[in-house]
């Protein structure tokens, strides 16, 4: 009998075995599952890959949503007049000014009272005196006067275009105080009077005395400070005089002023936009605005042929004291003037002054 012994693999045979033992199960399972995948209606890999690339591209260069901000404005801080409880009367025509005045000139009728006894804060209505202290001063108007850091506002911090160094005439100041309420410019006024500013702060206060303002009260020329206290019976008559000051007539209704400082023009409009109205004929205006006063306007207007002081106190909104002062405009045009008697023997501004007094 034959016995035949088989013989050994050799380990490259085996290895070549194995190799292609593997290849082939990867062949099929390949073959296998794109059989399966022909038949399943399922995206590929190669689809969900892209699907995903595309939606991280999406997600890279889309803007991403801001999230709303939501910006909460500081608490006004109420006036004078609010925290009196002024706001809560009543008038006629619906004021938005808790304190008005609205008087005839030539006959001293008054039109429209409110709250017209009420001592407010008068803000820049104050350079409506300023401008008056000076112009009857008669001081030179070219003289070059200086602003100093004494005419910064320590007291609200309000910002002026007007540096420090600043070069202007007294002329190029008392206008910009009087149209466009330049604080700078009235502090400098006040500073470089004769006697300095204490001088000139108590002159305010002895014409004040003077017209019969008795409750009226001045501490410095700007209005900045809260201190500077009238009513509008006391600024009627403030008005009465000023109307018949031709420099304070001429300055506070000028709609525009141009100066040169070095080698910039500066340009100040009016802070009263009724003076560019043409169906207004407005005779002297001052406008002033702090906190602790609210929107005030006082005016000498002509109004249906009649001659008219109009005082409009802490008014509630930027733009109501205007709107006030349209209000009165179309209700005196439909009522009639009347006409009153005035005592003999004495002025018209002696009758004026009496008409006030006896409030």
């Amino acid at each position: 009998m034959r016995i035949t012994v088989a013989k050994p693999f050799k380990a490259k045979n085996v290895n070549q075995i194995i190799l292609r033992t593997l290849t082939l199960a990867t062949l099929g399972l390949f073959l296998c599952a794109g059989s399966a995948q022909a038949s399943n209606p399922v995206r590929n890999d190669l689809d969900t890959t892209s699907a995903s690339k595309r939606k991280i591209a999406k997600t890279a260069f889309s803007p991403k949503r801001k999230l709303a901000t939501r910006v909460v404005a500081a608490p006004t801080k109420p006036s004078f007049g609010a925290l009196a409880g002024l706001h809560g009367a009543h008038d006629v025509l619906s004021l938005k000014s808790s304190v008005a005045l609205v008087m005839d000139q030539d006959t001293h009728e008054v039109l429209l009272s409110k709250n017209e006894q009420a001592v407010l804060p008068i803000a820049s209505l104050t350079k409506l005196m300023t401008g008056l202290i000076i112009s009857e001063a008669q001081l030179p108007l070219d003289e070059i006067l200086t602003i100093s850091d004494g005419d910064v506002d320590v007291e609200k911090g309000s910002s002026s275009r007007l540096r420090v160094g600043t070069q202007l005439s007294r002329k190029e100041l008392l206008h910009l105080a009087l149209m466009s309420s330049e604080n700078r410019a009235a502090s400098a006024l006040g500073r470089t009077y004769p006697g300095g500013l204490s001088e000139f702060v108590g002159l305010m206060n002895a014409k004040a005395a003077a017209l019969g303002m008795r409750d009226t009260r001045y501490v410095e020329p700007t209005g900045l400070s809260s201190k500077n206290q009238s009513s509008a019976h006391d600024l009627a008559l403030l008005v009465n005089v000023a109307s018949s000051d031709p420099l304070l007539r001429e300055y506070s209704t000028s709609t525009g002023y141009q100066v040169e400082v070095g080698r910039r023009k500066l340009q100040y409009n009016n802070t009263n936009a009724l003076v560019k109205n043409p169906s207004w004929e407005i005779g002297v205006q001052k406008t002033g605005y702090i906190s602790e006063a609210g929107r005030c306007l006082v005016m000498q207007a002509k109004v249906a042929g009649r001659k008219l002081i109009m005082v409009f106190l802490d008014s509630a909104g930027k733009f109501s004291r205007i709107a006030d002062a349209e209000r009165v405009k179309r209700w005196v045009e439909t009522i009639p003037a009347k006409t009153s008697v005035i005592q003999p023997n004495i002025s018209a501004d002696d009758a004026f002054f009496q008409q006030l007094a006896i409030k």
